[in-house]
């Protein structure tokens, strides 16, 4: 109904105790379940951007394995401190959310747009593999203004992008023995389960109200991650 799912789900593992870089891993379990499905429903509809969201998922990807070891290796209250501060970045998104262009005709995902958008993809990895709360933003930005596409197609290809870097990031938490597998599927049965509601009996109005009480959640925990 909101998105930015990870902005309430990953400060809430670090509340239940889970060190910083477990909780990060752990939540990856639900992100991959999400990601996945919501690329399979994609597909069912005949929306993707293959081969395109294939080459930026590539590189995604090797940024993510960078963006995971750099996590891993944090110590933990730098970490959780960087998360409130991006936290309350993307809450300022959120308020001041810039408008998309709903339609294109001329989409570019070839020549020296692709070299561009791969190398910028790659940055988007190692972010989205660090931390990946409102990841979704930076890439539907970056899709409709730099490549042109409109926003059924960015959104096919920011969820196909972020399964497939996804897949890296949790690969590299589970190695290194920092996933709570038990937090981590109950995780992601909830948010397939609230996801799956939401999609149904999402209103406008409804829309306006879970945004203001997540904006004042993540602003209180952000705060709680900061001086507690």
């Amino acid at each position: 109904m909101a998105g930015g799912g990870s902005l309430l789900t990953l400060p809430l593992l670090i509340f239940l105790g889970l060190p910083s870089a477990t909780a990060n891993g752990t939540n990856r379990v639900a992100i991959l379940v999400a990601t996945s499905s919501a690329t399979l429903g994609f597909r069912s509809k005949k929306i993707n951007s293959f081969p395109y969201s294939l080459y930026l998922g590539g590189v995604a990807l090797l940024g993510a394995l960078i963006g995971a070891r750099i996590a891993i290796d944090m110590d933990g209250n730098v970490f959780n401190r960087i998360l409130a501060i991006i936290m309350l970045v993307v809450v300022v998104l959120m308020v001041f959310k810039p408008k998309y262009n709903a339609i294109s005709t001329s989409a570019k995902t070839s020549g020296k747009t692709l070299f561009w958008s791969m190398v910028a993809f790659f940055f988007i990895g190692i972010y989205g593999g660090f931390i990946n709360a409102g990841i979704g933003f930076i890439m539907m930005l970056f899709m409709n203004y730099v490549n042109r596409m409109d926003l059924i197609r960015v959104n096919a290809t920011k969820v196909a992008v972020a399964f497939i870097y996804t897949t890296g990031a949790l690969a590299t938490f589970a190695f290194s023995g920092h996933i709570d597998w038990k937090y981590g599927i109950a995780l992601a049965v909830g948010n397939a389960a609230g996801a799956f509601f939401a999609s149904r009996y999402s209103v406008k109005k409804g829309e306006g109200v879970i945004k203001a009480v997540m904006i004042v959640m993540v602003v209180a925990m952000s705060i709680k991650l900061w001086f507690f």
